[in-house]
């Protein structure tokens, strides 16, 4: 492009010469030239009309002022939604732990009402600052991790107090008849059908036909039978290789296989099998030893489950059925 300039009168000219290079950033310096100028002009005039109270420059600041005023607004209100939205979700846990501790507090035996009591607080009112949304934010984060972890813990605890009291549970310090009176005690005795010393190897509760055997503790029915010696005969597996039998029953109530809890009623007194009359034949076996049954009912329920193998204070050797009859 060839441009040429001349004076009023046509005295004298100029000729320019612009390449499609120059052309382009000629354009490019003026059209920016023009904008920066524009700029100036607008603002200028903006806030001049602004101070003055010019009315559309007026109309056009209110409009600026509400749309700034409508983000504010929405920035908050989205912020108060979040928060609440934390502060149920931290409501919910307090709920859970509230919950926790009341079960846990019942399983080691303690008042829910003694642990619910506010600690008492005060001291001097020292004149502060309100807090920022980050610290508030940061301060109910840390709140939320700490629920959790007392959760946890809470839970954790809970797990390991019902498992003792399953435990505590399968220990046989149930009596096995209801104020039952205590015959013929565990040891040697004199046999009273052939009148030779013999070992006796359980307790017998003397009781009227008829009166209800209790499970001595929870556990699976592992054996029903009629035997020559023990009559009609009841074996329940409690874990930990202990097992209770209850024999001379007149009638049985359970079955093999069945899932029996502690002071159950299993069968009823009778004089079956071995027995010179209505009683109830009580034994207690670890690792298939016979034991003192009125160990574990006088001290069960003040010993652990994982202390049942130290309830005996003697191990004895494992006597046939027919070597040590029940009666």
């Amino acid at each position: 492009m060839q441009l040429i300039i001349t004076d009023a009168w046509l005295a004298k000219s100029r000729a320019i010469y612009l390449s499609g290079t120059r052309l382009i950033l000629t354009g490019f310096v003026a059209a920016l030239a023009l904008m920066v100028v524009a700029a100036g002009l607008y603002h200028w005039v903006f806030l001049k009309g602004a101070r003055e109270g010019w009315p559309v420059i007026g109309s056009l600041v209110k409009l600026m002022v509400k749309d700034e005023s409508d983000q504010r607004e929405r920035f908050l209100r989205e912020n108060l939604d979040m928060m609440a939205k934390r502060l149920g979700e931290m409501q919910a846990k307090l709920l859970q732990l509230e919950s926790l501790g009341e079960r846990v507090s019942g399983l080691a035996g303690i008042n829910p009402n003694e642990i619910k009591s506010t600690p008492g607080s005060g001291g001097v009112l020292i004149a502060g600052r309100s807090l920022t949304m980050e610290e508030l934010q940061t301060t109910m984060a840390d709140m939320d991790q700490l629920t959790d972890q007392r959760a946890d813990l809470m839970t954790v605890m809970e797990s390991r107090l019902f498992d003792q009291k399953v435990k505590k549970m399968m220990v046989p310090n149930q009596e096995p008849v209801t104020n039952g009176n205590l015959g013929s005690p565990f040891g040697w005795r004199i046999d009273p059908f052939n009148g030779r010393s013999a070992l006796h190897t359980g307790l017998d509760f003397p009781s009227e036909p008829g009166t209800a055997i209790l499970a001595a503790a929870g556990g699976v029915v592992v054996a029903q039978e009629y035997h020559p010696a023990y009559g009609n005969m009841v074996e329940i597996d409690h874990g930990n290789e202990l097992i209770t039998r209850y024999a001379h029953a007149s009638r049985v109530l359970v079955k093999k296989g069945d899932l029996v809890k502690r002071g159950q009623k299993i069968a009823e007194v009778g004089s079956t099998g071995r027995s010179t009359g209505p009683h109830l034949h009580f034994e207690v076996l670890v690792q298939g030893v016979f034991q003192d049954p009125q160990k574990f009912l006088t001290a069960g329920k003040h010993l652990p489950a994982s202390s049942l193998g130290a309830v005996a204070m003697s191990r004895l050797p494992m006597a046939t059925l027919q070597k040590a009859p029940a009666n």
